[in-house]
């Protein structure tokens, strides 16, 4: 099984290139062997709702999939990242379905959080409800109907089918070390703690993100998985100062300002937030531009003026291409208004110039590029998906035919990005020091520099040109890279 390496990692469903794993391995290996090293396989595990992020059973891989075998034959030629809905798991799952059946006589009991326990009189009182982060406008709970006849409150933060754990629970402790100790020894190189900020919960606090129990916490799966040498990735979308915290501590964080900060740059050709995040953000990180969810906005707080974030969404409408803002309301099962749902190549106007010119950036920033699915085939948004669901985030969320597949790697703006992406995988410069040259305020310049290896990003927002230059490995002259 292959470990981490500093090679764009690819972000996909394992149905979105192809019907299964079987014929993802076959696309990537026939089309995008040496533009990715890296796959972030979303939830392949059975589930119950939110496209695989309601888990059933850690131990399976969804039929429609396939089996181990074909995740295994993956993690042979890329390093592969799991998820691991730390947070919750299933309503449909073994675990609550006999909590359900046996209520306190099942083994199950304390696995989750139960309001009758939680709560100092069984509720919460009005400002304790008040002050918990959540994704609902009420208290996050579900109505367990227990066999016997009887009701219960559990804590429930998103979608009914997706249950809270009770992670201080020794059920849980037991639960949870199983899990991850399975999905290490079947080829993670890297396992993502979704919605991980959510799993410590106190009354009387917010429930996320709650110091010093989540050091104390992630500490514990760390102990976990070291033997197996893999990392870990706790996802958070929220105030950049949580990511930097996390970095302070030695772990991944995620760069999830920066697809914001560059469509703010080429909309209105400034540079000078983004740079100033360039500067500042972390080092060990992965960088994205587009994901399975929206284009987020809360990740940009404080890095980019109140204005200038209004400014942006709301010209996300008039300069993308095909997106409105009704796609981002509860009349296609979306209140999140953190995010923004549009593809990356579609929030940029379907413009070529302009989204190489972002994936240039993201490739020279600092960290491991992950580039989404639809990103990597400068996918527009499904309208079609996204009417036919009535879900928002499924203009993101395109299904690829395998003929489809091979006529869309012939566009010109593909071809050029997978150039890209090999530069970026194979220049030893970029396993070197991150650089920004003074640069006028439409401009941005990137050194990127490793011994006598250099490569050199020059970019200007305004005309939406750029120039690379870099290093020959051979005859260490100077050449300009031909996309």
């Amino acid at each position: 099984m292959k470990k981490i390496e500093n090679k764009v990692m690819l972000i996909t469903y394992s149905d979105s290139m192809g019907n299964n794993l079987k014929d993802l391995d076959n696309v990537l290996n026939k089309h995008f062997s040496k533009a990715i090293g890296g796959v972030h396989l979303l939830p392949f595990f059975p589930s119950s709702g939110d496209r695989g992020f309601a888990p059933v059973d850690y131990h399976k891989v969804d039929e429609a999939f396939g089996d181990w075998t074909d995740v295994e034959k993956l993690a042979e030629n890329y390093y592969l990242m799991f998820d691991y809905m730390i947070n919750h798991i299933s309503a449909q799952s073994e675990y609550y379905q006999d909590f359900l059946k046996n209520k306190d006589n099942s083994k199950y009991r304390d696995l989750f959080i139960r309001y009758k326990d939680f709560w100092e009189n069984g509720e919460p009182t009005e400002a304790e409800v008040d002050a918990i982060y959540k994704r609902k406008p009420r208290a996050p709970y579900v109505d367990a109907h227990f066999a016997d006849g009887t009701t219960e409150k559990v804590w429930c933060t998103f979608d009914e089918e997706q249950i809270d754990i009770n992670c201080k629970s020794e059920t849980a402790k037991e639960f949870i070390r199983d899990n991850l100790t399975w999905l290490c020894s079947h080829g993670a190189a890297l396992i993502r703690l979704d919605a991980f900020a959510y799993a410590t919960k106190k009354a009387g606090t917010s429930c996320f993100f709650i110091e010093p129990d989540v050091w104390e916490f992630l500490q514990e799966c760390t102990d976990i998985i070291d033997e197996y040498g893999v990392e870990l990735l706790p996802e958070i979308h929220e105030h950049y100062t949580i990511q930097n915290k996390i970095a302070e501590k030695d772990y991944y964080v995620y760069d999830f300002a920066l697809p914001m900060l560059l469509i703010n740059a080429l909309y209105y050709g400034q540079t000078a937030y983004l740079k100033n995040w360039l500067e500042i953000c972390p080092r060990k990180q992965f960088t994205t531009l587009d994901t399975h969810d929206g284009i987020g906005v809360v990740d940009v707080k404080d890095l980019l003026p109140d204005a200038e974030i209004e400014r942006t969404k709301e010209d996300i409408f008039k300069y993308g291409a095909n997106v409105k803002k009704i796609y981002n309301t509860a009349a296609y099962n979306n209140l999140d208004i953190y995010q923004v749902n549009c593809s990356y190549y579609s929030a940029l106007g379907d413009d070529d110039d302009a989204y190489l010119m972002a994936r240039a950036v993201q490739f020279f920033a600092p960290g491991i590029p992950q580039v989404y699915y639809v990103g990597l085939l400068a996918g527009r948004n499904d309208l079609e998906l996204l009417e036919e669901t009535k879900v928002g985030r499924n203009i993101n969320r395109h299904y690829y035919k395998l003929n489809e597949i091979d006529e869309e790697v012939k566009r010109p703006v593909v071809q050029k990005l997978l150039r890209l992406m090999e530069f970026r995988n194979t220049h030893p410069a970029f396993d070197g020091e991150f650089e920004m040259v003074t640069a006028g305020e439409s401009e941005l310049v990137i050194v990127r520099k490793n011994g006598s290896h250099t490569a050199k990003l020059t970019a200007d927002f305004m005309t939406k040109k750029m120039t690379i230059s870099y290093t020959d490995m051979e005859d260490g002259e100077n050449k300009i890279l031909e996309l």
